[in-house]
């Protein structure tokens, strides 16, 4: 299925079985090519803006893209790497990533650029949350602190890390954070510090932790895949997106 999905982007053609027909969408970004991806279940649904993982924009979000538009949400998937560019390595991925965590004004101009894109497509940008996979949830968080106009940001077991010089004096959304305790990667002592940081901050904030859930515990298929804390997740995002939206 995986395969398939991701042959159906390349040709830009409607993955209509999957439900809701989407489609890639060609933008630039300070005169640099991207390919995103849009769904909509119609006019003036409420929007998601979903940010993938180090793998770059694949079928992963895309299925992710039409389980929200199933559930009546638009959704606009971002690429942060380039058109074309979906790192397969594990040197690549770090890479990409490498450069726009030295790069914080390009992370955000990025970001800006994706939900310009979206606008573009007639998705409701002003009635809209992020949502971002491990390096997507740490890019979430820095778009949060930059004081993006957007009513929610969400984390599945994200980057927690806040940059030197940075803090979320500027957030103006809610935040949700979806974390696995047994995370090897971003410790439980980085959760507890970004939540004194948002206290620090008054900002609206929720913080859940999955028990025995390791990092990348959404990830279909993967051997760190967790049924359980996926779908609890994923119910908390559904009804967060109810509260904010």
């Amino acid at each position: 299925m995986k395969q398939f999905i991701y042959i159906l982007l390349r040709l830009a053609i409607p993955a209509t079985a999957l439900g809701s027909s989407g489609r890639m969408v060609n933008y630039q970004v300070n005169g640099e090519a991207y390919e995103g991806y849009y769904i909509s279940p119609g006019p003036h649904a409420p929007l998601v803006v979903l940010i993938h993982d180090w793998d770059g924009l694949t079928d992963y979000e895309v299925k992710r893209a039409h389980m929200l538009a199933e559930l009546g949400y638009a959704v606009f998937a971002a690429d942060l790497f380039g058109a074309g560019v979906r790192p397969k390595e594990v040197k690549d991925k770090r890479q990409h990533t490498g450069e726009l965590y030295k790069d914080r004004m390009k992370m955000r101009a990025l970001l800006n650029g994706a939900l310009a894109a979206a606008k573009t497509e007639g998705a409701a940008v002003a009635n809209a949350v992020t949502a971002g996979y491990c390096f997507g949830g740490a890019t979430v968080l820095e778009w949060a602190r930059a004081g993006a106009d957007l009513k929610g940001f969400v984390t599945f077991h994200g980057g927690l890390k806040t940059p030197g010089g940075q803090d979320y004096s500027r957030t103006r959304g809610k935040v949700l954070i979806l974390h696995g305790t047994a995370d090897k990667n971003i410790t439980m002592d980085q959760f507890a510090a970004l939540a004194n940081e948002l206290e620090a901050a008054g900002v609206k904030h929720e913080m859940i932790t999955y028990g025995g859930a390791p990092h990348a515990f959404t990830v279909f298929k993967s051997s760190r895949y967790r049924q359980a804390a996926d779908k609890k997740s994923w119910l908390r995002f559904q009804e967060f997106l109810k509260e904010v939206l």
